[in-house]
């Protein structure tokens, strides 16, 4: 009997994995995009006729853009990822570096290779394998405002020849190496030449200095965001504006205007954007499914590429359609896109190249600021990437670290043998059981998300080299650190640099936050003061609003053609400031929104602790003759002293690591010179060729460094407390 339940059980146990494994459809195909809008709409509508007429199941995903690339490395490697993938082709390079892609194949045949613009198929192309099928291509165009520039200008010079009071001619993100790309183009220069940062040499020189003068003379905005473009153009501030497809969705209806190709530069050539292809890319796996690579091939046949323009309003790769699709009315934009997408320059795949922007965009604000000339910006700019891209010269054997760690760790067992041989040890141990009991799971808790992940970061310090090509180099990040990477020690960037900028930071700001907080608690704390409840609420209201909205918001303030503080400081008679121009300005800008965030804290602290001071006390002080300030400065000060001494180590600790404000608000302007160390570690993991290693031994200096500073505050808060007492 036991022997045929064991039987039956066993069975049940069969039907239950294999029975619905073998009435489970095909997985079928999983297609991931960023898209939106419009755009997504044509992929849905293509993906799910294809999928009624193979009869083959197909899961769109839409996945935020933001953090598209880096769910992308996660899923694929490890199978769960996509089938095929829509993406811009300048990632081709790191696709290819984290093995995420692989040929398409027959998805796109050589037969078919004459359906498709010659700059689209080249973009996806890379050492004579095609890698991706091309749907769209994106560049910028030229936007005229056609009452105030009815027809399209043949040259650059005509088109800001053209001046109103009040307007601008041109309108663009000038300090943007994207943009500034198509001028640099027309002169000849490059930003990228395949292997290394090229923005250096005459053409390049002439291209600066050409846009320097544009500004000078007022040809076009000075500091203009992708924001300020949108909001000079819709309100006619600005005859042109150059910007990508992308702007169009936020003139519908606005205003009337024309796209056109970019103009031709005197005495230069014709301004030729960076251009960038949307293609289907197929992953490892899906690469091996014939339904997956059918699919990558119909997302660009000609009746796709027809919703995608129509619907999507895509500027399609695909040539046949450019000859049925109206040259006016809807379609009108995308012919002009198409055309402008003739004359672009295909924007490079390598993974080296993204190291170029940032190094760029710093010598174009030098040159637009007139803090240096074109020559020894470009320069400049040229040593910065080299300075980041040069190859991990120590190269080590972990063997010592490891034989370190291992004698730590023998340590350690010594001392638990140690202990656990003390007399009454396991008395003591049955007795704290209890206790154990209630504190494992948050011990198990803090251990998982504080204690593994700083051993990881430490762990990680050891190693150097981009993302996927890193090596074991011991201490070498440690010593590149310490050593300013072989420059002067207050050099551009360097550690020491920047700690003295974070010093000064923590120390300016909590000293407003405690000197603010201090004033306003003892005011609110006062009885006889009316409607204090309400002053306490509104008071805490910026330590309440998550602080990088508020970063944002202080920001938007400090704008210089549209922040209020330069709106009042206009409206007193004072020129207008640009406030990230100069490190004066910026860092206070800085301070002025950090203080706005932080002084609430220290005013709940102190009236907390007024609270606790006996009155008495303060009346035995008034009966002795002692005046408000004495009494505040010998009594009440000495009482608050021991409970505003920890807020303070606190607050410090906060400050030191404020990357919201740093980041969000001066973005580290001008030049970097407002960065504070976590910023600069930020940077050194994500905008300098993904340097993991150094940016995580920045990560461990920051936390003994804040580690010491809490033991030196720590003490220093009990002294004072016993002399209190």
């Amino acid at each position: 009997m036991t022997a045929l339940r064991f039987l039956r059980l066993l069975a049940l146990a069969l039907a239950c994995v294999v029975l619905p494994a073998c009435g489970e459809p095909p997985r079928g195909v999983v297609l991931w995009h960023a898209y939106r809008g419009g755009e997504q709409k044509a992929l849905e509508q293509i993906a799910a006729r294809w999928s009624a007429e193979r009869g083959v199941k197909v899961t769109v995903l839409a996945v935020p853009y933001d953090a598209y690339a880096a769910k992308l490395e996660a899923a694929i490697p490890r199978g769960n990822g996509p089938d095929l993938f829509v993406s811009p082709h300048e990632r081709l390079g790191s696709y290819r570096q984290n093995g995420l892609v692989a040929p398409v194949g027959d998805a796109l045949p050589d037969g078919d290779v004459g359906r498709f613009e010659a700059p689209a198929l080249e973009a996806v192309t890379a050492e004579g394998v095609r890698w991706a099928v091309p749907l769209a291509t994106k560049c910028v165009a030229l936007y005229l405002n056609r009452a105030l520039a009815p027809s399209a200008p043949e040259t650059l010079e005509g088109l800001v020849a053209k001046r109103t009071p009040g307007i601008f001619p041109l309108a663009y993100e000038a300090q943007s190496p994207y943009y500034h790309a198509a001028l640099l183009h027309a002169y000849g220069g490059r930003l990228f030449d395949g292997k290394t940062y090229a923005m250096v040499g005459p053409e390049a020189e002439r291209a600066a200095t050409r846009l320097r003068e544009l500004q000078t003379n007022g040809a076009i905005a000075p500091d203009a965001s992708g924001d300020d473009v949108k909001r000079l153009f819709l309100s006619g501030k600005a005859a042109a504006v150059i910007s990508g497809p992308w702007l169009a969705s936020d003139l519908q209806g606005r205003l009337p205007y024309e796209v056109v190709p970019l103009p031709k530069v005197e005495g230069a050539g014709p301004m030729r954007p960076y251009l960038t292809v949307d293609g289907a890319f197929l992953t490892p796996g899906g690469a091996k499914k014939e339904a997956a690579r059918a699919l990558a091939k119909e997302l660009a046949s000609d009746a796709s590429a027809r919703v995608r323009a129509e619907v999507g309003a895509q500027v399609v790769a695909t040539r046949a359609l450019w000859s049925d699709l109206p040259a006016k009315g809807p379609t009108a934009n995308l012919h002009a896109f198409h055309r402008a997408a003739e004359q672009a320059v295909p924007m490079p795949s390598s993974v080296a190249m993204r190291a170029t922007w940032v190094p760029a965009q710093q010598a174009l604000l030098k040159v637009l600021r007139g803090d240096a000339s074109a020559h020894d910006a470009l320069e400049e700019a040229k040593a910065r990437y080299e300075d980041v891209m040069r190859p991990t010269s120590a190269k080590g054997s972990p063997a010592p670290l490891l034989l370190v760690a291992s004698l730590l760790l023998l340590v350690l067992a010594g001392f638990a043998v140690r202990r656990t041989r003390a007399p009454g040890f396991q008395k003591e141990l049955r007795a704290s059981l209890p206790a154990y009991r209630y504190v494992a799971h948050a011990a198990i808790t803090v251990f998982v998300l504080v204690v593994l992940p700083l051993v990881a970061g430490a762990a990680t310090s050891f190693f150097a080299g981009a993302r996927g090509a890193t090596e074991f180099v011991g201490l070498d990040n440690y010593v590149q650190i310490l050593t300013a990477r072989g420059k002067p020690l207050l050099s551009h960037g360097s550690f020491y640099l920047t700690l003295l900028v974070t010093v000064a930071w923590t120390v300016v700001n909590v000293f407003f936050h405690v000197a603010i907080g201090l004033v306003l608690g003892i005011l609110l704390a006062r009885p006889f003061l009316r409607l204090r409840a309400v002053y306490r609420v509104l008071l805490v209201v910026p330590w309440a609003v998550p602080s990088y909205v508020t970063a944002l918001a202080w920001k938007g303030m400090f704008h210089r053609q549209f922040g209020a503080v330069n709106a009042v400081l206009t409206a007193l008679g004072a020129e207008p400031v640009s406030w990230f121009s100069k490190f004066s300005t910026a860092f206070a800008a800085n301070v002025a929104t950090n203080v706005w965030l932080g002084f609430p804290f220290m005013m709940v602290v102190v009236m907390g602790a007024l609270t606790s001071i006996p009155k008495d006390v303060l009346e035995a002080a008034e009966v002795d003759g002692a005046t408000r300030w004495q009494a505040f400065k010998l009594v009440t000060l000495p009482l608050l002293r021991p409970t505003l001494l920890p807020a303070v180590v606190l607050g410090s600790v906060w400050t030191f690591n404020m990357f919201n404000v740093v980041f969000l608000v001066s973005g580290g302007e001008p030049d970097g010179t407002t960065d504070i160390l976590v910023s600069e570690a930020y940077r050194w993991a994500f905008a300098r060729n993904a340097q993991i290693g150094y940016a995580a031994a920045y990560a461990v200096i920051i936390f003994g460094l804040l580690a010491l500073m809490s033991r030196v505050l720590g003490r220093l808060a009990g002294g004072r407390a016993e002399e209190g007492t």
